[in-house]
């Protein structure tokens, strides 16, 4: 199947991350993908904070933190 240039270029930029995710896969047999468990310790009120704003979104407590934690710049 051929496909031309335009969807060539189309599928790249929507699939990009994937793309590479699986290059860097490729190269190293390190999975980009994976998730795995950690422990953390934190204080009630930050908790119940937690669990509000899990209730109110419909998310689990441990997407609402990946989230937050994926936002923050690292130097």
């Amino acid at each position: 199947m051929v496909i031309s240039k335009r969807l060539h270029n189309m599928i790249m930029k929507k699939y990009q991350n994937d793309f590479y995710e699986l290059e860097h896969y490729d190269r190293t047999r390190e999975k980009l993908w994976g998730r795995s468990r950690i422990d953390i310790t934190l204080h009630q009120r930050v908790i119940r904070k937690l669990r509000a704003l899990s209730k109110k979104k419909g998310k689990p407590l441990s997407h609402i933190i990946e989230e937050a934690v994926s936002k923050l710049e690292f130097q």
